[in-house]
Formats: C-alpha cells, structure tokens, sequence
C-alpha cells in the first residue's frame, strides 16, 4: 500500500488497517496439565521398580526389565498403572 500524501510538510506514513489476532482457546489446559504430571509421577514410581512406563496409541504398558510387558497387556489406563504400582 502506498503512503498517503501529506500536505502538511512531515513524513509520510501509511495507513493501515489493523488485523485482528485470533484468541487463543485455553479449555482443556488445566486436565492436559494435571495429566502430564500424573503421567510423568507414574514414570518415576514405575522407574524406581526398575519398570518403564511407556504409551502407545491404545494405552499405557509397564515393561519390565527383560522387555516383557508386565501382565501381557498394553493398553491399561493411568488409574489402571497407579492400582498396579500401588499393590506391586
């Protein structure tokens, strides 16, 4: 866009409209955080076992130290992890 002509002697400048900056969407941060800590909680208890926690697009999986899944499943839910790590 070229720069209106002023008459009055100054330095020009252009006018410009201004673009709206879309708004950011917050909803669903506060339960995407808590579960990132719970996940990563979970990881440390699982590690301290000498078990890694690991995910998949099905669910979640403990593998032990031989790089067997523990119970043959992968796709326990983090509720399902922490029962698990709290009675083993």
């Amino acid at each position: 866009m070229s720069p209106v002509p002023r008459d009055d002697g100054g330095v020009p400048r252009a006018r410009r409209a201004l673009v709206a900056i879309p708004q950011e969407d917050w909803r669903g941060a506060n339960e995407a955080k808590s579960d990132k800590l719970r996940h990563k909680s979970l990881q440390r208890r699982a590690r301290a076992r000498g078990i890694e926690l690991r995910h998949s697009a099905t669910g979640y999986a403990l593998i032990d130290a031989t790089r067997k899944r523990v119970d043959d499943r992968g796709d326990l839910t983090l509720d399902e992890i922490e029962s698990w790590l709290a009675r083993a």
